[in-house]
């Protein structure tokens, strides 16, 4: 099973999970101002632009069988929210913590900087030493991605599942023509892969191609 990882892209450090996430949540945002209009139930509409992504989920950490202490795993995470003099904010040029991605199987990842940790311990030795916690996590995105994480991690795994990459001047009906000979189903392949905006395919942009329905 492929095992889902926390990097510091800083240092290249890997932090693995000791189990991968049983659910996550995903979750983007636009930013609009609404501009009355007299006369007018609904008023005008001005896109002000993106916002950044947030990728929430819950690690589940367990070392009671080694009888290690669990805060040996806990402590490195928290490490990616120290401030590092070295890595400088490139606005303020002051120190910042680590930018770091979540990397779960081979479709997908996730660009980020965490903004939270929520740790509670659940199980402990009779020395009083934590052996087992559930750290919730919350990741804001730092980089645009490539591809969004299709509706499940493995998807892109599954059996008759290939990558395409976009190349210049791609469209999404073109691809669906090109894959299924049927432009229509433009709208399967952007289900597959979560596509807020399927019109504004990305040359570099790798898509996940499931079997024709």
């Amino acid at each position: 099973m492929e095992k889902a990882t926390i990097e510091n892209l800083d240092t290249g450090e890997k932090i693995p999970c000791l189990f991968n996430p049983n659910e996550y949540t995903y979750t983007k945002s636009n930013s609009w101002t609404q501009k009355p209009v007299k006369g007018e139930n609904v008023p005008d509409l001005e896109f002000g632009g993106g916002g950044s992504a947030t990728l929430t989920m819950s690690l589940f950490l367990d070392t009671s069988t080694t009888g290690g202490d669990v805060r040996d795993t806990t402590g490195k995470l928290y490490k990616l929210m120290d401030i590092d003099e070295k890595a400088t904010d490139m606005t303020t040029a002051k120190g910042r913590p680590p930018m770091v991605e979540f990397h779960w199987g081979r479709i997908w990842s996730f660009k980020a900087v965490i903004t939270s940790l929520t740790e509670k311990c659940t199980l402990f030795r009779d020395d009083g030493v934590p052996v087992r916690a559930t750290v919730s996590v919350t990741f804001l995105q730092a980089k645009e991605q490539g591809v969004n994480p299709p509706q499940n991690p493995t998807t892109a795994g599954q059996p008759g599942y290939k990558r395409r990459l976009v190349n210049e001047g791609d469209t999404i009906d073109w691809i669906a023509f090109d894959e299924y000979g049927d432009s229509a189903l433009w709208r399967y392949i952007a289900h597959i892969n979560n596509l807020d905006d399927p019109g504004r395919l990305r040359p570099g942009q790798m898509l996940a191609i499931a079997p024709r329905p």
